[in-house]
């Protein structure tokens, strides 16, 4: 008989009938006490060489209906190793089949980030002398929110970069190992001369509730962090309200906030361009940022992206926009795709984890190439 194992860090899935394997049938769970659903991941266990055919259903009643089209679900034997499965949604259902080589298989709506790895990622940093690890507070459930200083909090560019606000959106995180992994580097020119006159402040995950709980969109009160910027409170956003403190008190010369797109299959920014405080400053080294960074990576590009007034009356209580307003600085959302980038399509791996680490450790390049501009 098939067995459905959903008990470890971040699984999730509603399990609805599992008598037939050419027919088994599952639901979305709605994040902790929100009505937010799309993230899913799941074990299936007896199931070496039975021909299985997976139907996730109701999802008209998810956050974004419209991210289940062209997407294909993410596989794993060893929950390691990440491939994707050819998948067709039609009438609310996401439908895939599979012939497992093994007894178990993960499912996921992306390839996942453990909490435990984030626990290793802080590690390896912490190791390092160039590296100050600080526990700025805790979440409601007691989870340490961790800040990594990389350089001497004397320099003079103070470049913030945080990441999973919302917390199944784990191509964040794996950016920012990318992007740590090579900031610490000692024979990485780029990350050398960056470290000469910049300190970095790296928030690699800013919801660690919310993703150790299987949550799409909010932390375990239900909030989604990055609608709280303008007013947060210890009660419903102290992961928020810790960080936003922490800026204050340091200053932002740059900020960029990663995240994941449900709908478009592209890698794209968001910027300022909404608030009514955007200056011609912050719009020259937009344009500077989106020159430079389609030249280091093409998997970036700039055509397909929001819309201006994508966020209207929430545009005040955004990251991106109330660090832009507050401090009049280069200021980003950084958007990577839960399918994959359509213009340098990948059919067995889609986007994925690795690819989001050299995205992470190219943006380095891009700050560095900005600040030298900047001197010139």
């Amino acid at each position: 008989m098939i067995n459905v194992n959903t008990r470890f860090d971040a699984g999730s899935i509603i399990v609805k009938d599992v008598s037939n394997p050419k027919n088994l049938h599952f639901g979305i769970r709605n994040d902790t006490n929100s009505h937010f659903a799309q993230w899913f991941y799941f074990q299936l266990n007896n199931v070496k060489h039975q021909e299985l055919t997976i139907n996730l259903e109701d999802l008209d009643k998810t956050a974004y209906p419209g991210g289940w089209e062209n997407y294909n679900v993410c596989a794993s034997y060893d929950n390691q190793n990440w491939f994707r499965i050819q998948s067709q949604f039609n009438n609310n259902t996401l439908k895939f089949s599979i012939t497992p080589e093994a007894n178990s298989i993960y499912f996921a709506y992306f390839e996942p980030y453990s909490y435990n790895r984030h626990l290793e990622l802080i590690g390896f940093a912490n190791s390092h002398h160039t590296v100050s690890h600080e526990i700025l507070g805790q979440t409601a459930e007691g989870r340490n929110i961790d800040l990594l200083v990389i350089g001497e909090a004397e320099a003079k560019n103070k470049i913030w970069i945080i990441a999973r606000q919302h917390p199944g959106e784990t191509m964040a995180e794996w950016f920012m190992e990318g992007l740590i992994h090579r900031l610490l580097d000692n024979q990485d020119a780029i990350s050398n001369s960056l470290l000469q006159d910049s300190v970095f402040y790296l928030v690699p995950n800013m919801n660690p509730d919310g993703a150790y709980n299987g949550n799409l969109r909010t932390n375990t009160s239900g909030t989604n962090l990055n609608r709280e910027w303008l007013t947060p409170s210890l009660e419903k956003s102290p992961e928020v309200f810790h960080v936003r403190n922490k800026m204050l008190a340091t200053g932002v010369s740059m900020s960029f906030d990663i995240h994941g797109d449900e709908a478009l299959p592209y890698i794209f920014t968001a910027g300022c361009a909404d608030n009514l405080s955007y200056s011609n400053k912050q719009k020259t080294l937009e344009k500077k940022f989106e020159e430079i960074y389609q030249l280091i990576n093409p998997d970036y590009q700039t055509k397909y992206g929001y819309e201006k007034g994508h966020f209207n009356v929430e545009t005040p209580t955004i990251a991106t926009s109330w660090i832009g307003n507050q401090f009049d600085c280069l200021s980003f959302t950084l958007e990577m795709p839960f399918k994959d980038n359509a213009n340098l399509p990948d059919i067995e791996y889609g986007w994925n984890g690795y690819r989001s680490s050299l995205l992470g450790r190219d943006l380095l390049s891009v700050i560095y190439q900005i600040i030298v501009k900047n001197k010139s």
